[in-house]
């Protein structure tokens, strides 16, 4: 299997993995800015983007994936950033393959198992029926009926695509996602531990790490730190993209 991608600049490798849902081009305008000092990989993750759709889908298996596009790409280490669903493959990989990872940086999440939360969008999207579905703004006004913030819906529909014959379908492997949505809540599975330099990043306005967590980071990720984003929630990079950036590259630079 070979994932999708697009690379940028040149310099030590910085590979980056978006959140569920999320594309490649989440993370594109930031890593134009890290293209100035990195050769920067955004990546489609399985069953997402313009990735191959898998009949499964795990942290050990997207961990796998990682592995594979590295060796695929003459990479034997690399900086390594994941965000959300992201996050977990990027500290599962940490601590499967912890010879190949440099640095590691993870934005808003933790390895734990999550209660969830995405039910109403996960039900919402099965239930839009892309047949009858004339254009993003007919697209947009359905969902509307049920998922109230228009900036998640904006980011859910940009894996609405036509095909060409006519009609809508969903870059992302939807029933996959749909049917093993616990498994993306699980906590991680760790080998060893990851005792390379890593930072967790997280919005203040986000619940998704708190104070508490602090000694589970460190248990699998002995040098961890943890720093806050004011007025950020758990899309980080979207809200707060100046401050993530500048947090990111101090600690990439440091020796």
């Amino acid at each position: 299997m070979q994932l999708n991608y697009k690379t940028f600049g040149q310099g030590p490798p910085l590979l980056i993995l978006h959140g569920l849902f999320g594309t490649l081009d989440n993370w594109q305008t930031l890593a134009k800015r890290w293209a100035g000092h990195y050769t920067v990989f955004i990546i489609d993750q399985r069953n997402h983007g313009r990735s191959p759709h898998m009949d499964a889908h795990s942290y050990p298996l997207m961990a796998e994936d990682l592995k594979a596009f590295m060796e695929a790409n003459w990479m034997y280490e690399a900086n390594l950033l994941g965000h959300s669903m992201g996050g977990k493959t990027a500290m599962q990989f940490a601590t499967h393959f912890p010879d190949m990872v440099n640095k590691l940086i993870v934005v808003d999440i933790a390895p734990k198992k999550y209660p969830g939360g995405h039910e109403t969008i996960v039900e919402a999207l099965n239930d839009l029926n892309l047949a009858t579905i004339e254009d993003r703004k007919q697209a947009d006004s359905i969902l509307a009926e049920r998922i109230a913030d228009f900036g998640v819906r904006q980011f859910l529909l940009k894996n609405l695509t036509r095909n060409k014959e006519g009609g809508y379908r969903w870059k992302m492997n939807l029933p996959i996602l749909t049917r093993d949505y616990e498994a993306i809540l699980e906590n991680i599975t760790a080998d060893e531990n990851f005792d390379g330099p890593t930072l967790f990043i997280r919005g203040a306005a986000s619940n998704y790490i708190d104070d508490t967590d602090l000694p589970l980071l460190q248990k699998n990720f002995p040098a961890a730190e943890l720093k806050s984003v004011a007025d950020a929630g758990h899309w980080v990079h979207a809200q707060k993209p100046e401050e993530l950036f500048q947090l990111v590259s101090t600690f990439l630079e440091e020796q």
